[in-house]
């Protein structure tokens, strides 16, 4: 890796959720490997956005009440929050939603159409005709015409990975209403991906840095043949407007990598430059991260589109896997899913790197998250391996020797051991530089344990009693020890190396630091940083995540900005609140005042058309209309929670509840297999089986 600039990228979060512990690792990986870059001195940008566009964004600002650009922003600044705590060094962190990408969009398309790279034709396209509007992608959900798993989106399956069409769907149904949509036909842009199987085989089999399976895999669908690309929207749709054409948007994953140039742009502007310093330009790379769930679009959609406009093609992409956890697939239904924000809510987000980075590598293999092996880690090689080595020689040098270290030692045996650990340092610096962090973590073990290991060979608690002089010398030469781990840990764990760097009296250090050449310096007083964890980490024990009572409302008004919602006020027993509710064009103000209902008190308050929501009123579909949930026999403040589970007292938001998959089964409401009810009895809906709770 010779060239002058580099640019990293990670992939783009999708901004109609919370940042959970599955996408942490592709950011952790990335992190790691531009912190090991800018330590050896290289010039490299760290770029990403939040991806914006597209049917689940709309999707979820209607359930909200909001619009797209409200929400967008909300999760914009949660995600930028979630990478700041992860200590992610993002350089720029954009928005697919910006001037930028929609200049950069434009060139895009129009440059196609000056090549005769865009046609029109006809397309058969989903339509729900009860909510008069085509069904793009997401829209509609159905049964995967491959593998045929249940419940998938109309673009891609999330189990087998396989791209289609929306009408490829079996038993396809309406994402909003619920009913089985009809076919019609619209025109649509085409581009003409087929006519780049040539250029797409000769980068792929000429590019030996891209892992050999994901290679094997995307030749596999070349030699199928390449279909053409529908690149266009009916609207509504939430996106950018194709220039010229009324209610024609650009598909979210035409954009979408464009994100990454807009995001280099937007970085570029304060240097006066523009994004083709890296894009266009010779002597730049591009390397990539992704999942491998988005390989196809990464690998053929995005580098044709980069041969179409005469851009640098990527000089890798790293493709990983997915996150399990406790041994299985992250899920919502099984209860595993867990936050970006709750880990961080319980846990130092160090641990957490330091644990990926132990079973990270260049493959697409997925990766476990398993808490008894994450509690056994950090407590026997991150606390009693390498934390305990730092403490116990800095300690060790201020007790003794007035927080001052001596001349080196010059045996030979000593010089041995440092010439040894010398070439260690040059693997971790090459581990790093092929995204191999499992090795990286690995060696600096080994060097941690040798330090330990000449601690307990000198035994310095002695020694000082025999021969101070030569402890000192010793004791000088585990701190460069200290020193040089607290370089090469850095970009898996750079405040802590930060902080025992502060401890060693130093900063700003780089590989280029690397050595046994520091003597006679002054180091600051030792400080533990890191112990054991005594437990597992609570976040992975069984606890209901929300929070619910049952309410009594006792009065419902109009809310004076938007004409599909109430504004209700409930008493909870102990506290009145004031709710937003999505009910007006269902239940008269005379049938709801009174009523007792369930409400969810641990929701992140949410301002809805300038009205502030402190809960919400849980329903279940009944085709298409809410049905509110009841507790017949229960009175205000009853707490509601699933069978032997207590509920969880920290906050969430709305998709962190959605992700519940709360339901209905014999008119009652299950979590997972678990009843929901009070110390009176069952929470109970009129809806039929399978109704989703929201």
């Amino acid at each position: 890796m010779s060239a002058r600039k580099i640019l990293v990228t990670a992939a783009l979060p999708y901004a109609n959720g919370p940042l959970h512990l599955g996408h942490m690792v592709e950011y952790v990986l990335a992190d790691v490997f531009v912190r090991s870059l800018r330590m050896a001195g290289r010039e490299v940008v760290f770029a990403c956005a939040d991806d914006t566009h597209g049917a689940p964004i709309e999707i979820a600002a209607s359930r909200a009440g909001i619009k797209p650009e409200e929400l967008i922003a909300r999760f914009s600044d949660e995600h930028k929050k979630d990478f700041s705590d992860f200590l992610i060094s993002f350089d720029v962190f954009h928005t697919t939603h910006s001037p930028e990408n929609k200049t950069y969009a434009d060139f895009f398309y129009n440059t196609f159409k000056k090549k005769g790279l865009i046609y029109e034709r006809l397309v058969e396209q989903t339509y729900c005709e009860k909510d008069k509007r085509y069904l793009p992608d997401r829209f509609v959900r159905g049964i995967c015409p491959k593998c045929k798993a249940a419940d998938q989106y109309g673009d891609q399956c999330e189990k087998c990975n396989s791209t289609y069409k929306p009408i490829d769907l079996i038993e396809p149904a309406c994402s909003i209403c619920g009913s089985p949509p009809v076919r019609r036909t619209s025109l649509h842009d085409f581009f003409r991906l087929s006519s780049f199987s040539g250029e797409l085989k000769e980068w792929i089999m000429g590019n030996e840095r891209l892992q050999p399976e994901i290679r094997n895999f995307v030749m596999n669908w070349i030699n199928s043949g390449l279909e053409d690309w529908d690149i266009t929207r009916d609207g509504p749709y939430f996106g950018f407007q194709v220039s010229g054409k009324p209610n024609k948007y650009y598909y979210v994953w035409l954009d979408a990598p464009i994100g990454y140039i807009s995001a280099t742009e937007k970085y570029m502007q304060q240097f006066h430059k523009t994004a083709e310093e890296y894009w266009k330009q010779s002597g730049a790379q591009i390397i990539h991260f992704i999942g491998k769930d988005i390989i196809y679009f990464h690998l053929l959609f995005w580098p044709a589109m980069l041969i179409g406009v005469g851009y640098n093609l990527p000089y890798d992409i790293v493709v990983h896997g997915f996150l399990t956890v406790n041994g299985e697939k992250m899920s919502k239904s099984r209860g595993n899913f867990f936050t970006a924000r709750e880990y961080l809510n319980s846990f130092d987000p160090e641990m957490l790197r330091f644990y990926y980075a132990s079973n990270l590598s260049k493959t697409s293999s997925d990766v476990n998250l398993d808490f008894k092996d994450f509690q056994r880690k950090i407590n026997s090689e991150l606390v009693s391996n390498i934390a305990n080595f730092i403490y116990r020689t800095l300690s060790f040098v201020n007790n003794n020797f007035d927080s001052k270290l001596g001349r080196l030692p010059k045996s030979n045996e000593d010089k041995i051991l440092a010439a040894r650990m010398q070439s260690m340092f040059d693997k971790v610096m090459e581990s790093y530089r092929n995204y191999n962090l499992r090795e990286a973590v690995k060696q600096l073990l080994e060097i941690s344990s040798l330090g330990n290991k000449y601690l307990q060979d000198n035994e310095p608690w002695k020694l000082i009693r025999k021969d101070k002089s030569a402890c000192h010398e010793k004791l000088s030469l585990a701190a460069n020890m200290v020193r040089n781990l607290s370089i090469l840990l850095y970009p898996v764990m750079p405040d802590y190396c930060i902080k025992i760097q502060k401890q060693l009296a130093l900063q700003n250090l780089a590989f280029s630091d690397l050595g046994f050449n520091f003597e006679n310096h002054k180091i600051n007083k030792a400080r533990i940083i890191y112990t054991n964890i005594e437990e597992v980490p609570s976040i992975a024990a069984e606890v209901f995540p929300a929070r619910l009572k049952v309410a009594a409302i006792t009065s419902v008004d109009d809310h004076p900005n938007a004409d599909k919602l109430y504004v209700l006020k409930v008493d909870l027993g102990d506290e009145t609140r004031t709710l937003v509710a999505g009910l007006r064009a269902f239940y008269p103000k005379e049938s709801l005042a009174g009523r007792k209902v369930i409400v969810v008190t641990n929701l992140k308050p949410a301002k809805l058309r300038g009205v502030e929501s402190q809960g919400m009123l849980l329903t279940a579909d009944k085709q298409g209309k809410p049905m509110l949930l009841a507790a017949p026999k229960s009175s205000p403040g009853d707490g509601v929670a699933a069978e032997g589970m207590d509920s969880s007292e920290r906050q969430i938001g709305l998709d962190a509840f959605h992700a519940l998959g709360l339901s209905v089964e014999g008119k009652r409401v299950y979590y997972k297999d678990k009843i929901l009810s009070t110390k009176h009895g069952s929470i109970v809906v009129d809806a039929d089986d399978g109704a989703g709770i929201k």
